[in-house]
């Protein structure tokens, strides 16, 4: 499928709800469990997805369509959501990541960006040249990632209570993502 700014828009906007509805007042043994050393639990990867709006996604947008390929990105700090969760529930972290998600939204639909402003092209510290469209349609897939992620997360808790049927469910035959990387 070939990036559309509106369908990208489409799914950016349902995370939050997504998110919100699944994890929302759920037992602390859900979100604050991980899969081991060095992975994430649930309240992690919604601190990283706020980090990530705040210092990724429209930041690196702005850098493109002001700067071009002229100005590199910062490096992304894979550890920042730690300053994020410091002191916060799950609760206010989901509506943390809403807020800042609509703030961010808001500012994208305003851009009013063109074909050629989608074309225009940046420079990533690691991947080299990228254009603003790869980093819109990432966005969105970055999401769908942490999504399976704590669905994963979440399966991980139950993996020895589900028995021989663990052979059966796809969400516990899945490694990766989990760790900062």
């Amino acid at each position: 499928m070939e990036h559309s700014l509106p369908q990208t828009i489409s799914l950016l906007s349902r995370t939050p709800a997504a998110l919100d509805a699944l994890l929302r007042d759920l037992p602390e043994a859900w979100t604050l469990r991980n899969e081991g050393e060095n992975t994430w639990s649930v309240c992690d990867v919604v601190g990283h997805l706020i980090h990530a709006e705040r210092t990724d996604w429209m930041p690196r947008a702005r850098i493109i369509l002001q700067f071009g390929e002229n100005q590199p990105f910062g490096p992304f700090d894979r550890s920042g959501h730690i300053r994020e969760m410091r002191g916060k529930s799950l609760a206010q972290l989901l509506d943390e990541f809403a807020r800042v998600r609509s703030e961010n939204l808001s500012e994208l639909s305003a851009l009013h960006l063109r074909p050629e402003d989608l074309a225009r092209q940046g420079r990533h510290p690691a991947l080299g040249l990228v254009t603003l469209s790869q980093l819109l349609a990432t966005w969105a897939v970055h999401d769908l990632t942490h999504l399976h992620q704590i669905s994963r997360v979440m399966a991980y808790q139950y993996r020895e209570s589900v028995g021989r049927w663990s052979e059966y469910l796809g969400v516990l035959q899945c490694s990766g993502h989990s760790a900062p990387g």
